[in-house]
């Protein structure tokens, strides 16, 4: 292996920025189905309760294929997890666009669609980055935050424009071109899974490690069932079950509450893609803070601060508000996803952190299905969107609690440690 270091830029940074190019584009258009929802409605004739009923099902299965694509990658490597997971978005995008039936619409845009964007998503990314970094991990792992941000912030607006301009059908079909056009060059010639032995260490940080590495853990190394039966799994699942009820509600439902409340098609996108706007600065802080200050103390203050941004922006009626909301929202909008997969790798090591990610992103993922429902139904139901919206900020909140309650930094091995010694 080369020293990738000796030339004075680190390989792994190409890695990351291609990743995070990567996630704008992957996650842009798996949060941006906001600006497809109500053309899409109008043009197959679905209602809400419908196609939110559709979307719903589509998020169940991005969870449900993400530990399959972080098996993968741990046994088949990433660019093979990548490349398969463009083809079948090319593939499921064409289908959409010809798609008729509620059946034939489901399985194109609900389940393939879903399953390729599952496997081009931070889940398949993530292991590779945690694999070349070890010191700025966190602000690394944070990255991939940054392009999710700038997915919102720049495919809403842009989709937006793109649907009212030309058609959904034809805006989906010219996204699968460039997603293809985008993501198989950077898999074929950026994506190395084999990273330099002592990764991101400083010298004299390779030798700290040295010196003070501990003693071999005795008895079989641990596995997926061992941190299935350790708390700090479970935590980070409940709190990204809350994060993907947040998120997904937004992405899907967020600028059809917007218009509902009085706002056009224009200032409702602006105001979701400003949230991404601003979270893509507020990630290089927080991604810096992650190496520095307790990760659990930063993710409870993200979810504290998301939850009343969930109130508070339900509640909005002039466009200053709507603005004022969305930037402090996006302030905090960005890094749970990143924290708890550095979390996650702090805990049970970089062998398992590919499996566990998916699996913990399932619970992400059925959080966002029962919200994309949600949405739809309970305005339907009962004339206001209080009820998902309302619910989002209330989990939010929870997930602060529970986040509190994660192992410090200076404990983080011991749970793995414990259920690997039995």
């Amino acid at each position: 292996m080369d020293k990738q270091e000796s030339a004075g830029w680190y390989f792994g940074w190409n890695i990351v920025g291609a990743a995070a190019v990567l996630t704008l584009l992957t996650v842009g258009l798996r949060m941006g189905i906001g600006p497809f929802f109500l053309p899409m409605a109008d043009g197959l004739g679905f209602s809400r309760s419908l196609l939110s009923g559709i979307v719903a099902i589509g998020m169940l299965c991005y969870g449900l294929a993400m530990p399959l694509a972080g098996y993968l990658v741990s046994t088949r490597g990433t660019r093979f997890v990548l490349l398969t997971g463009t083809g079948i978005v090319v593939a499921s995008s064409i289908w959409t666009v010809f798609a008729r039936g509620p059946v034939e619409f489901l399985l194109s845009f609900g389940v393939a669609l879903s399953v390729g964007l599952a496997f081009t998503s931070p889940v398949a990314l993530t292991p590779i980055i945690s694999r070349w970094f070890t010191r700025q991990r966190g602000m690394a792992l944070f990255f991939l935050s940054t392009g999710s941000m700038a997915g919102i912030a720049l495919m809403t607006p842009t989709l937006t424009f793109a649907i009212t301009a030309v058609g959904w059908q034809e805006t989906l079909l010219a996204f699968a071109v460039l997603f293809a056009l985008m993501t198989v060059p950077m898999a074929l010639f950026i994506m190395r899974d084999n990273a330099p032995e002592h990764t991101d260490l400083l010298p004299h940080q390779v030798v700290e490690k040295k010196s003070s590495a501990s003693p071999p853990v005795k008895g079989p190394a641990p596995n997926v069932r061992d941190a299935l039966r350790t708390l700090p799994f479970w935590q980070v699942a409940l709190g990204l079950f809350a994060c993907g009820f947040s998120m997904n509600l937004l992405g899907t439902h967020g600028m059809p509450m917007l218009m509902d409340h009085g706002f056009d098609a224009t200032t409702s996108s602006l105001g979701i893609g400003l949230i991404g706007l601003v979270a893509i600065f507020s990630t290089l802080v927080l991604g810096r803070m992650s190496d520095q200050v307790e990760r659990r103390n930063i993710l409870a203050a993200i979810y504290l601060v998301r939850g009343l941004g969930f109130f508070a922006l339900v509640m909005v009626g002039a466009h200053w508000e709507l603005y004022a909301a969305a930037t402090i929202g996006g302030i905090v909008w960005a890094g749970s996803i990143a924290l708890s997969s550095a979390i996650l790798a702090d805990v049970y090591g970089i062998r398992l952190v590919g499996v566990l990610y998916g699996l913990t992103y399932l619970g992400h993922q059925i959080g966002g299905m029962i919200s994309s429902w949600l949405g739809g139904w309970a305005f339907e139901a009962f004339g206001t969107h209080w009820v998902a919206f309302g619910s989002a900020g209330a989990l939010l909140l929870l997930a602060a609690l529970i986040s509190l309650r994660l192992p410090s930094r200076g404990v983080l091995r011991a749970p793995m440690a414990a259920a690997g010694g039995r």
